[in-house]
């Protein structure tokens, strides 16, 4: 029985100006940090929760070039209150990409950018969220 999404997974550029975007912006922290088999740094775990992560893989050389059409879409972060939470992240100094809206799902949302350009929906169910309904 699956019980949740464990990670996401993203290739980086700059894995401290990463780290501390993820760090500034949702106030997740580095869990720890794994080495490939020639001992370079290969990943680190940012947590989420307890259970979910976020792991940043460190491009070595040029970072490899996604085609086209790359499938992924975006990564969504549920908060619980999406009007303080924009806020908090413009006083940070982090972007919004627009205003926070109602989507077409009766959902509030926004949206910035991590530094390698990776979209993050941040989203607060509305009280007709289509997901929530029976």
């Amino acid at each position: 029985m699956i019980k949740g999404i464990a990670h996401l997974a993203f290739q980086v550029k700059d894995m401290e100006k990463s780290i501390q975007f993820y760090e500034k912006a949702f106030g997740f922290k580095r869990k720890f940090s794994l080495h490939d088999d020639q001992n370079r740094p290969w990943i680190e775990y940012i947590a989420v929760s307890k259970t979910q992560f976020i792991e940043l893989f460190y491009a070595h050389g040029d970072l490899i070039q996604k085609p086209a059409t790359t499938p992924y879409q975006h990564l969504c972060l549920e908060v619980d209150d999406i009007l303080k939470f924009a806020e908090s992240l413009i006083q940070k100094g982090i972007p919004l990409l627009h205003p926070v809206i109602l989507g077409k799902d009766n959902n509030y949302q926004c949206w910035v950018k991590d530094p390698d350009g990776n979209p993050i929906e941040l989203m607060q169910y509305g009280k007709d969220a289509l997901q929530l309904k029976p």
